[in-house]
């Protein structure tokens, strides 16, 4: 049996430069995983503090941590609760969104369909199963998951199924049940599991919540001048995160000429640096989880955080 192949940043070089961090900064790993990105921000000289909530990636990264003494600190804990970790604002926050390498390559995690395992996919290993989720929620409430967080066209056909099978525990148990629901042949591009096990991952870990959460503490905590970085691998993600610094920057579209002119009720608390950033063949050859990643990169003003109706 090969060992699982070995996590790889995407869009590293990328991450770093959009960055542009100088010797002696503080900056905001919010999503630790393997330590590639904190690693590199280690490396420009950056003093870190690194964010995780999966326990096994806390203790992965305590070797890391203890090399770089006080320059790096782990914390066991969801981005978005950063702010009360910090006890000044920073240079830089970096997110990485969704699930990773190391996770989906356990079967004892339960993220994957490709081998067979405890329906789990917690991040952070307490709380709500998958298991515990479709075993009791309703089926309309299945449904509406499985379309909204995993563009499942056929989610109602999908859910009926689930509940007639119930109770389910195992990876290859739902699989299973889906491929019966929609079809499935061998030679299928792609195995229609996936977006199940998509949407389930994303509502067990409330991965959208997190990330509107994240995004606002990141506006608190950076410094004027300060970067923010986000890759993410999906549109669902994506266009959070486009959403969010559209609205910080000031550049909503005006909306019709035969309404009011609105006026923004918070000043510009971001401008962005530059056009998101995608990877190019040659990333994507070297690391195929890239083919679907964007960067976005923006720069924190002088503005206070936004509050009332448009803050996070």
């Amino acid at each position: 049996m090969t060992a699982p192949a070995p996590h790889i940043p995407v869009l590293m070089d990328a991450v770093i430069a959009g960055l542009a961090i100088a010797p002696g900064e503080t900056h905001v790993d919010g999503t630790f995983g393997a330590g590639g990105y904190t690693s590199a921000m280690l490396a420009a000289g950056a003093r870190v503090v690194a964010f995780d909530r999966d326990p096994d990636a806390i203790r992965a990264g305590a070797r890391l941590e203890a090399e770089h003494g006080d320059m790096l600190r782990l914390v066991p804990d969801n981005f978005s609760a950063m702010e009360s970790h910090l006890p000044e604002p920073v240079d830089g926050v970096t997110l990485d969104i969704g699930v990773s390498s190391m996770q989906l390559d356990q079967a004892a995690r339960g993220f994957s369909f490709q081998s067979d395992g405890p329906l789990d996919m917690r991040m952070a290993q307490a709380g709500m199963s998958a298991a515990d989720f479709l075993n009791e929620a309703d089926e309309g409430e299945i449904a509406d998951i499985l379309y909204h967080y995993g563009d499942e066209p056929r989610s109602r056909r999908v859910a009926k199924a689930i509940v007639a099978a119930r109770p389910l525990t195992r990876t290859s148990e739902l699989a299973s049940v889906v491929r019966r629901a929609l079809g499935h042949k061998p030679h299928d591009k792609k195995d229609p599991a996936t977006r199940t096990f998509q949407a389930i991952r994303i509502h067990v870990n409330r991965e959208l919540g997190e990330l509107e959460d994240g995004l606002a503490a990141a506006e608190r905590v950076l410094k004027p001048g300060g970067r923010l970085a986000v890759v993410t691998f999906h549109s669902l993600e994506d266009r959070i995160v486009k959403r969010f610094l559209r609205e910080r920057s000031g550049s909503e579209p005006s909306g019709s000429r035969h309404l009011p002119a609105v006026v923004a009720a918070n000043a510009p608390s971001f401008e962005t640096v530059a056009k998101p950033v995608r990877a190019d063949d040659a990333e994507v050859a070297r690391n195929p989880r890239a083919r679907s990643a964007t960067l976005r990169v923006a720069k924190r003003t002088n503005a206070a955080p936004w509050t009332g109706r448009n803050a996070a």
